[in-house]
């Protein structure tokens, strides 16, 4: 699943297509966790930081809007492909934490209801 509302903003970096591509790549697999997702909007920024030629100097963030959730992730690494890939892993984490919370919730309130049911109150 592509995400339908990708956004991507290049600062100080030119976003070729095959950086589009790369990332289609990297965050389709993340569609599994957005099933059931009915509003969704993904913002993307690749950066290109300052002037210095050695050490941390590029910068992705993704800002995932999941019916009304905001999933946010960061990264600065030395080369653009491996901060995409530490954005992908942190939004991963960060759904997979939301499910399971989600999950959690349903499983205590329908355990509450079978109390009440089995009890009268």
């Amino acid at each position: 699943m592509a995400f339908p509302q990708l956004n991507t903003k290049g600062t100080n970096y030119e976003i070729s297509p095959q950086m589009h591509s790369l990332l289609d790549q990297k965050l389709e697999p993340l569609g599994k966790l957005l099933d059931g997702k009915k509003d969704l909007k993904c913002q993307v920024e690749l950066e290109k930081i300052g002037d210095h030629q050695s050490g941390k100097i590029y910068r992705a963030e993704v800002n995932l809007y999941a019916d009304g959730t905001l999933f946010r992730a960061e990264s600065t690494c030395e080369q653009m492909e491996q901060s995409i890939d530490d954005i992908r892993d942190e939004l991963k984490r960060e759904l997979r934490r939301a499910n399971s919370k989600e999950q959690s919730l349903i499983k205590r309130g329908g355990k509450a209801i079978k109390d009440m049911l089995r009890f009268g109150g």
